[in-house]
Parts: C-alpha cells; structure tokens; sequence
C-alpha cells in the first residue's frame, strides 16, 4: 500500500475504479489475497518446491473457469491437461490412501503434507478464478488499480484471518522481522512485473516463461534450505510443467489462428 498509494496520487486515477468494474475489482482483490494467503500456509507446511509445482496447475484450471464464466472453449485437451495436472499433484501430496504412509523424503508427517498440498491447490484455483476476472476486466482498468484492490484487501483478510486465529505476533528475532518487509516487497516487485509483462507480451510467453518459478523455487530449496527434491516431487513437476505448458500454449495457437482468420 504504501508504494501504490503515491503512484495513484501521481496518476490521479482515484481509489474506486470505474463504476461498471469495482465489483470485479473487489473479486479480484480477494482471490488474488486468498490465494497468496494460501500459497504462504502451504510454504509452512510442506516443502517450497513442492508448494510452488501444485501453484502451476493454475493455468489448467484457468482454462475450466474460463469454460464456466467466460464461456471460452473447452475441448478434450484442455480435459486431458486438468486430468495430467491433477496425476502431478497427487504425486505430490502422495494421499496415504493411494501411497500408504511412507514417508520417504518428508520432513512433516502425512497430516501436515496433505494439509499444505490441499492449501496449494486452493490457491493456484483462487489464483485462476483472478486470472478469469482479469480477463474480464481487460484493460478497461489501470493495472495499478488490480494491484490497489489486492493489497487493501489483502490487509484486511490478513487482519481477520489473524485475529480469527489468534496468532497475532512478530518474530522476537530481527532478522525475521526483516525479512517479513523482503517478503512484501519481492511480491510487491512480483507483482508489478507479472502485471507490465502481459500488457506488453501475449499471456501465452508470460505464462511459459513463468514455470521458471518451478527451477527457481528447486534451486533456492537446495541452496538455502539444502533439502533435495524427492523424486516424486520431480516427477509430479514433470507433469504440472507439461499440462499447464501445454494448455498455455494450446491457447495461444488458438488465438492466433483466430487473429489470421480475421
């Protein structure tokens, strides 16, 4: 908020948006929230990696909602893409009444994996239901405006959900009050960035060029965290990674066949 603020002063683009569009401002605002919300739960439950590969199933259900709010097509690829994501995930979560209870490779127990895997997709679907609604939207409304709704209301769920809870705390360590500010601000820039990207490039290369979050969030689990992906969580990735790819890239050579015909 306090970076947007003065950019919307500066841009004298008001606080409210359009009237015809507020109402999809304020959606917009709470799955974008709810699904970060979400995203964060699943961080502390399960393995970064594995959390970030079950968020990019995003664009398979982005195409479903799309069929059922939007009235796009659906065919039977985009069937067999949600099918393909949905084996990852569970490859994934490892739900102990397909796999048993091994736990080869997992630092929580089966509870706390299932937990977060189910947080995760929660997410990567509210995550879409904001795709659906952005693309509604159009560009009728300033992306600062998205952003504005995101972050107002995402404080205010922030502070509901905490004082539901009961868990309102800093860390005593400062080190982690720091790096609570980094947080907001790399998804503050995360934001901004992803936001420019599809106004300036076709959404077909911004959403392929983003499952580099998938080798990204790998990396810095092994890096940092030195925790080694499990060959499940790889294998899972393989199959996200190929749906959500694939109906990216079905989409966009849809489009462009149409934009020929015209």
């Amino acid at each position: 908020m306090l970076f947007i603020l003065p950019c919307l002063i500066y841009e004298k683009l008001g606080f409210l948006g359009p009237k015809g569009k507020r109402i999809f401002l304020f959606l917009r605002g709470v799955f974008g929230s709810t699904a970060m919300i979400l995203l964060y739960y699943a961080f502390q439950l399960m393995p970064i990696a594995d959390a970030t590969v079950i968020t990019f199933t995003t664009p398979v259900f982005t195409s479903l909602f799309a069929w059922i709010y939007l009235k796009e097509k659906y065919s039977v690829w985009d069937l067999f893409f949600t099918i393909f994501a949905i084996a990852g995930v569970i490859l994934i979560a490892r739900p102990p009444f397909l796999f048993g209870y091994n736990t080869e490779g997992m630092e929580e127990n089966h509870s706390y994996h299932l937990r977060g895997a189910l947080a995760a997709l929660g997410g990567a679907m509210c995550a879409a239901l904001t795709l659906v609604i952005l693309r509604k939207v159009g560009k009728s409304v300033h992306y600062l405006l998205n952003i504005w709704y995101y972050v107002v209301i995402g404080l205010l769920e922030s502070i509901i959900v905490l004082i539901v809870v009961g868990d309102w705390r800093l860390p005593h360590c400062g080190i982690d009050r720091l790096f609570l500010v980094l947080i907001g601000l790399f998804g503050l820039g995360g934001q901004i960035f992803l936001t420019k990207a599809v106004q300036v490039e076709k959404a077909g290369p911004v959403a392929i060029m983003k499952t580099m979050d998938i080798v990204f969030a790998f990396l810095l689990q092994i890096i940092f965290l030195n925790k080694m992906p499990t060959w499940w969580t790889v294998s899972g990735a393989l199959c996200v990674v190929a749906s959500s790819s694939g109906a990216v890239i079905r989409k966009w050579y849809q489009n462009s066949q149409v934009r020929h015909q015209c």
